[in-house]
């Protein structure tokens, strides 16, 4: 899978596509899009938490970058061009989703503690296998966590340790120099990190917080929807594989489990790309800024 956040980047096939494009290619400019695509919306799913919202988020990027797709001269490389854009959007964007109400990671603890520890439900009684349900209230649990952080720890957060990005490429992106970045991401695993150590069991076995205990309090509060998974399914691309060629080098062992925590999420689709995309081009008048016949 094309990944587009590692050190050296192949970028030809992308700088022939978008020439196709200026040329008045549709099918070109869907395909340079689809490669992009899922992992735009995979920040954005960490930037609002909930799929529905990042797929508009996902589609206002797009928007933008579609539209000004004939100001792309080649000075820069595609990548930088393409992601400065998609940060820009979602550290200016209107609040949604999960952002919707200040969350604060005291906030988040009191909300996690004061959720009853409970044993599973009956597994006849929900349409999912219940390891895939305590899946899910982990993966939304964590997913929740990162709320906590403010929108630009966010997104560094995201693409430092999440996906792996380099120093050299991250600072690109977020037009900042590579020490900047370093240590910006530093506060943000530092912050992070100390709510984990001290809250969630998966990374203290002290901390007397456990998914499964808490799976059936989060369905009782409306968090999880067994009828309506929102971060996992029967089959899971992780992270850790979408961005497998990306892997920061971490020294300190007890970094590295956070890390791997987060790299464990699933790498999620965004539901009917080439349907949305083609339904996109045709509302909006692209033919004009592209030359698209």
């Amino acid at each position: 899978m094309h990944n587009p956040f590692t050190e050296i980047v192949d970028e030809s096939n992308d700088r022939e596509l978008i020439e196709q494009a200026k040329n008045g290619s549709r099918d070109a400019l869907e395909r340079v899009v689809l490669r992009h695509q899922a992992w735009i919306y995979n920040i954005a799913i960490r930037m609002v938490f909930h799929p529905q919202d990042a797929e508009e988020v996902t589609q206002e990027v797009l928007i933008k970058a579609v539209t000004r797709l004939s100001s792309f001269q080649g000075d820069s490389q595609f990548r930088t061009w393409l992601y400065r854009i998609t940060a820009n959007h979602v550290l200016n964007m209107k609040r949604r989703g999960g952002e919707s109400e200040t969350q604060t990671f005291s906030s988040y603890a009191a909300a996690i503690n004061g959720t009853p520890d409970l044993n599973l439900p009956d597994p006849n009684a929900i349409p999912v296998d219940l390891p895939l349900m305590v899946e899910e209230a982990k993966i939304s649990c964590t997913s929740g966590m990162l709320l906590c952080l403010d929108r630009k720890q966010r997104l560094i957060f995201t693409l430092g340790e999440i996906f792996g990005a380099s120093d050299t490429v991250g600072s690109e992106i977020m037009e900042m120099s590579p020490d900047n970045f370093r240590q910006s991401l530093s506060r943000a695993r530092r912050d992070l990190y100390q709510f984990m150590n001290n809250q969630c069991g998966l990374v203290n076995a002290n901390n007397p917080c456990r998914c499964p205990k808490k799976t059936k309090g989060f369905i009782d509060a409306g968090h999880v929807d067994p009828n309506h998974l929102q971060f996992v399914s029967g089959h899971l691309r992780r992270i850790r594989d979408a961005a497998s060629d990306t892997v920061r080098q971490i020294d300190d062992i007890v970094d590295l489990q956070y890390a791997t925590l987060f790299r464990e999420h699933p790498f999620l689709e965004p539901k009917d790309q080439i349907q949305w995309l083609r339904q996109t081009l045709e509302q909006r008048d692209f033919s004009t800024t592209l030359h698209l016949n």
